[in-house]
């Protein structure tokens, strides 16, 4: 039963991760300035754990790609492991980071998880994707001072959902605690 609780829970972010691009779509370069599909991502591999975070970090954007055109394909391979190791490195970290505040264990490991992606994104098109074509002074623009807006979002709304969620019973985080 508590699998089915997390596959549930996981196909209904992956939805989210689909559906809060286009909702957005209106806005010039949203995905890029926003990271509105991360937000899904990083909450799955905080709330349902490990391997769901991966999962909902690789099918997340190949579904996206294929339904809307969104990432393009050009960025698809990029994108797709970015966010796999968000799921899967968010989800390591809140089992194993352990504060006595809530909300520090879940910014340490979004931070972290944001981080160790930013980190495989970056290397992927340095070295495979647009290698020769790739600069540390590109990754840093596009990974953080473009998506600095984006990361607040994250940073800001995630812990929020997450609270909301443990209080509410509605999800049991390993590692988490119980003081805010």
């Amino acid at each position: 039963m508590f699998s089915i609780k997390k596959m549930t829970c996981t196909s209904i972010l992956i939805a989210i991760g689909v559906a809060l691009p286009v909702a957005l779509h209106a806005i010039p370069n949203a995905g890029s300035i926003l990271l509105p599909m991360h937000i899904p991502v990083l909450l799955c591999g905080i709330v349902c754990g490990f391997p769901y975070g991966l999962a909902c970090g690789v099918i997340t954007p190949f579904l996206s790609s294929l339904l809307t055109g969104m990432p393009p394909t050009a960025f698809l391979p990029a994108m797709l492991c970015e966010l796999a190791v968000y799921g899967l490195v968010s989800s390591l970290l809140i089992r194993f980071v352990r504060t006595k505040n809530m909300y520090a264990n879940i910014c340490i490991s979004l931070i972290g998880a944001m981080l160790a992606g930013k980190v495989a994104f970056g290397v992927l098109n340095a070295l495979i994707l647009r290698a020769g074509n790739y600069s540390l002074h590109l990754w840093l623009t596009s990974a953080f001072v473009t998506a600095l807006p984006g990361i607040a979002i994250q940073l800001v709304l995630i812990p929020i959902v997450v609270v909301a969620l443990q209080r509410a019973n509605l999800v049991d985080i390993l590692g988490v605690g119980s003081n805010p």
